[in-house]
C-alpha cells in the first residue's frame, strides 16, 4: 500500500501541468505496481486523481464540458429480426449495415440472438471479476498478452501521455481458447458460453457487411475475419474528478470489427462530423463499429471512426468488447484493399499488411489521438 500512498499524496497535489516535482514515470510505476489498479485507488477513497490520469487542465474543463454529447442526432438502430429473415428483409438489413457503415461506422443491433440472460451475467462476470479479492485478481495483473488472460490498467500505461480511468481483462477466446481452469473462476462459465454466442453473430455481421460491399455474403468469413476473437472486460469506477481524465481517450479501433455489450450507465461517444454524439444505451443492444482493417480493406467506403468514453461520478460503468481479428496468430496473409472493389477511379489507398504488423504498430502506438490506419496509406 505504499505505492497507493504516494499516488494519493500526488493526487492532492494543484492540477498543473508545469509542476517541477511531478515525476511522471516514477509515478507510473508505483501505481502499476500495486496492481490494484483505478479501482483499487477508489477503494483507498481519494478525493483527487493522481496526476497520471490527468488529460486536461482546469483551463480546459469548460471546453470539453462544451463538446460532449449531442442530443439531436443518434447512431442508427437495426432490427436483425432474430434472423429468421427472408431475401426482401435481408436486403433492408444490409442497406441499413451499408448506410451506417459508410456514414457513422457504427450502428446498433437488436433481436440478435443472444438471450437477455446471457449478455446480463457476461455483464455481472465482469463486474465480479473486478469486485473481487484483491489478492485473488493479482494473479491474473501484467503485460504480458500471451497469457491466457492479463488484467491491468491500459495497454499503453508506459506510453500514452495521460492514463485513462479504466481497469480491463483480456483474453483470446478464438480460434484457441484458454483452456477452462485458465480461466477466472467468477466469469468462467459465462465468458466461454457467451464467447460461442458473440462468434455466431459476428459470423452473420461479416455476411451482411460483406453484401453491403457488393461481395459474396461469405467472403469475409472466407479471408478469416471472423476466425479471431478477444475478449475484453471494461470497468470505469466513479471518478472523483471526471472533468480531468477519461474512461478511454479518443481511438478507433485496430482490428476488423467490435461488438460492444455496455451497461445502462452511457459514456460512449462517437465523432461524426466533428461533433461528439452519445451512444445512448438500448435495452438488449449491442453496439457495433467499423475497425481499422475493414476501412483498409473498403478502401475507405466503410468508416473506422474515432470514440471515446467519458469519466463520470456514477459507476462502476461496465462494458465487454469482443474484438474480431486474429493478429495474435503467425500467419503471413496480407490484408490489404480488396480488389474486387478498385477500379482505375478507385485506386488502392493503403498499402498491404499482416494483421500481426498492423497490431504491433497500434499498440507500439497507444491511444496517442491519432489513427493507427493512417500510417498505412500509399
Amino acid at each position: 500500500m505504499v505505492a497507493t500512498s504516494k499516488l494519493g499524496e500526488a493526487a492532492a497535489k494543484p492540477a498543473t501541468f508545469k509542476d517541477e516535482y511531478y515525476d511522471r514515470a516514477s509515478e507510473i510505476k508505483a501505481f502499476d505496481e500495486t496492481k490494484a489498479g483505478v479501482k483499487g485507488l477508489v477503494d483507498a477513497k481519494i478525493t483527487e486523481i493522481p496526476r497520471i490520469f490527468h488529460h486536461c487542465s482546469p483551463d480546459d474543463i469548460k471546453e470539453y464540458s462544451s463538446i460532449s454529447g449531442e442530443t439531436l442526432l443518434s447512431i442508427p438502430v437495426i432490427d436483425i429480426r432474430g434472423l429468421n429473415i427472408d431475401r426482401v428483409h435481408r436486403k433492408e438489413i444490409v442497406e441499413k449495415v451499408r448506410e451506417a457503415s459508410e456514414t457513422w461506422g457504427f450502428f446498433q443491433i437488436v433481436n440478435h440472438g443472444i438471450p437477455d440472460g446471457i449478455l446480463e451475467e457476461i455483464k455481472d462476470g465482469v463486474r465480479r471479476f473486478h469486485e473481487q479479492d484483491t489478492q485473488v485478481k493479482k494473479e491474473f495483473y501484467g503485460r504480458d498478452l500471451s497469457k491466457p488472460v492479463v488484467y491491468n490498467t491500459n495497454f499503453d500505461l508506459y506510453i500514452a501521455a495521460s492514463a485513462n480511468w479504466r481497469d480491463t481483462f483480456y483474453t483470446i477466446m478464438a480460434p484457441n481458447p484458454p483452456k477452462p481452469d485458465d480461466l477466472p473462476a467468477v466469469c468462467r462459465d459465462i465468458l466461454m458460453e457467451y464467447s460461442k454466442q458473440v462468434m455466431r453473430v459476428g459470423n452473420f455481421l461479416f455476411e451482411f457487411i460483406s453484401e453491403a460491399l457488393g461481395l459474396n455474403p461469405n467472403f469475409l468469413n472466407d479471408i478469416d475475419c471472423a476466425k479471431g476473437l478477444a475478449i475484453l472486460g471494461h470497468y470505469y469506477p466513479p471518478c472523483p474528478q471526471p472533468e480531468l481524465t477519461f474512461g478511454t481517450a479518443k481511438h478507433s479501433d485496430g482490428n476488423f470489427l467490435t461488438v460492444l455489450l455496455q451497461d445502462d450507465i452511457g459514456g460512449l461517444q462517437v465523432l461524426n462530423d466533428n461533433k461528439w454524439i452519445d451512444v445512448s444505451p438500448q435495452p438488449g443492444a449491442l453496439v457495433v463499429n467499423i475497425g481499422d482493417l475493414l476501412q483498409l480493406m473498403s478502401n475507405d467506403r466503410f468508416k473506422s471512426v474515432e470514440h471515446r468514453v467519458l469519466a463520470s461520478r456514477v459507476g462502476p460503468r461496465v462494458s465487454v468488447a469482443s474484438f474480431f481479428g486474429t493478429n495474435v496468430l503467425a500467419t503471413s496473409r496480407l490484408y490489404g484493399p480488396i480488389k474486387e472493389l478498385l477500379s482505375e477511379n478507385n485506386p488502392p489507398k493503403y498499402k498491404e499488411t499482416t494483421l500481426k504488423d498492423f497490431a504491433a504498430h497500434f499498440s507500439a502506438k497507444g491511444l496517442d489521438g491519432t489513427k493507427a490506419l493512417d500510417d498505412f496509406k500509399l
